[in-house]
């Protein structure tokens, strides 16, 4: 959300400005203070960084230089050396704020959420309007999985800088986050319960997969047929498949439901009832009922639907163009998810998770070579990170040139071991250039993978070839069972895409 590094940047001159007037007399010192000031004004951190501790050694008893030591390093992405600077501030002055938001903007930086917690917390305690250390709080709570938390102060956020585009991006995927956690609770807790079905179909809808949303819904009426929206729901589908006389009937049949009884029903009392929304999404127990999870889940994504408009009323920015890649992607328009994430890049050049997005859905779309471009470039900030050199592998492998692919996917490997989707591809280049030996302890443990049989059929021609004809007789038989079930969850999926009028 607040990235620290941005925003503390506008409080450099100040501070520096601040320190100077404390400076010794002597000849170079301030001549120096005013070059480090120069270099942090100018974005050349790691240039100041040198400066600043000679200031610091003249004067080790001042704060503001030792901050201003602290907030170079920072700002230069040298976390681990701000942290004790930082430290060292609020040993000396237990109360400096800017201290307390720096180093928690390193902590996070360095992955360490948790750590950040309660000085952000003491610094919201001081300055309750500090809508930086908000933004910062409400992430390390999501990071921490403390959705709840963070939601709240996501919502203090919106109400102290109500057109942050930042503020309510946060917002809305806290209460995505939320509302897929008890989607996944509601799994585990009732897989076959009207309720899964019920999402399942609200997901499909999201998706314009309307026949497979009308599949899902009816199910979850053979089970629950009171159950409140699902009618209503199933009604939207006939309207936007053409059949709006359908759609009549099963509004009709929604508005002759009896009403819930909101004393053994309280969830969905609240939630049809257009009250107080929030106090749905609020867990009741250690481990709630599946209907509780249900409209927990409802709750939580009608939350982050309204977060999500309210963010796209707001001029374009990052946040904007990240919900419309990520609304985009969902329904499958990956070209226009890339134009999305391209447009977001534009406004936050560099910015490596969003390099990520735009190179996945270009290779989502079939566009391999611009996703190769793409992970390149990612790839000359961060030549380790498995997630590009897999995705420039796999689109070499796709573009049937195996050979360009090997290198790639061996990177991604070493700094992921546990990449599968890497070994799967891996096993499949080496074995189209005939290196069968290398190639099958790969395909080997990617086998878990292989949904539609191809890993057990190149698995089955590179046992033969190294002649192991029994392994391979074996993996042949499993590609043709999973060849045979893949023909089966075709026929069902085309059983389950009949749109019929209401019964």
């Amino acid at each position: 959300m607040v990235s620290g590094k941005g925003r503390t940047a506008f409080g450099l001159s100040a501070l520096f400005l601040i320190s100077g007037l404390l400076l010794p007399a002597a000849e170079d010192l301030p001549a120096k203070a005013q070059r480090a000031k120069e270099l942090m004004a100018t974005g050349r951190f790691a240039e100041a960084v040198p400066l600043c501790k000679e200031l610091v050694a003249a004067m080790p008893g001042n704060t503001g230089l030792l901050l201003n030591l602290g907030l170079a390093q920072h700002m230069a992405g040298m976390e681990k050396d701000a942290v004790p600077t930082f430290e060292a501030v609020l040993k000396a002055d237990p109360r400096r704020v800017p201290a307390m938001v720096s180093l928690s903007a390193a902590r996070l930086a360095l992955g360490q959420p948790a750590q950040a917690i309660p000085v952000l917390n003491r610094a919201l305690a001081l300055e309750p309007k500090n809508s930086e250390a908000r933004g910062m709080l409400a992430d390390a709570l999501t990071a921490t999985g403390k959705l709840d938390e963070a939601s709240e102060q996501y919502r203090k956020l919106t109400e102290l800088s109500p057109n942050d585009p930042r503020a309510w991006y946060g917002l809305g995927i806290a209460y995505q986050t939320m509302a897929t956690d008890a989607f996944e609770q509601l799994q585990k807790a009732g897989p076959e319960s009207p309720y899964v079905a019920a999402l399942i179909g609200d997901t499909r809808v999201q998706r314009h997969q309307y026949r497979s949303a009308f599949f899902y819904y009816s199910d979850a009426l053979q089970k629950a047929p009171n159950l409140h929206g699902t009618h209503a729901a199933i009604a939207e589908v006939y309207r936007k498949t053409g059949h709006p006389d359908w759609a009549a009937q099963e509004d009709a049949k929604e508005r002759a439901l009896p009403p819930a009884d909101c004393a053994t029903h309280p969830g969905e009392c609240q939630f049809q009832g257009g009250h107080d929304i929030q106090a749905t999404i609020l867990p009741s127990q250690t481990n709630p009922a599946p209907e509780a999870l249900y409209w927990r889940a409802k709750a939580a994504n009608e939350l982050s639907l309204q977060a999500l408009i309210r963010l796209g009323q707001l001029p374009p920015s990052v946040e904007v163009h990240q919900v419309r890649a990520q609304i985009a992607r969902d329904q499958g328009q990956h070209l226009e998810s890339a134009k999305e994430w391209r447009a977001a890049l534009s406004m936050s050049p560099g910015n490596p998770a969003l390099q990520y997005e735009l190179a996945s859905s270009l290779f989502l779309a079939g566009d391999f070579k611009a996703a190769i471009d793409e992970a390149d470039k990612a790839l000359k900030r961060d030549p380790r990170s498995p997630e590009m050199n897999f995705t420039a592998g796999d689109s070499w492998l796709r573009l049937e040139e195996a050979d360009k692919a090997i290198s790639y996917l061996r990177r991604a490997l070493a700094a992921d071991p546990k990449l599968l989707a890497a070994d799967a591809s891996l096993g499949l280049a080496l074995s189209r250039v005939a290196r069968f030996p290398e190639a099958i302890p790969h395909l080997e443990k990617a086998v878990s993978l292989d949904d539609d049989g191809s890993l057990h059929y190149q698995l089955s021609r590179a046992y033969q070839a190294t002649g192991d004809s029994v392994k391979a007789k074996a993996a042949l038989a499993t590609y043709q069972e999973l060849l045979q079930k893949e023909q089966q969850r075709k026929e069902e999926a085309a059983r389950e895409s009949q749109i019929v009028a209401p019964k």
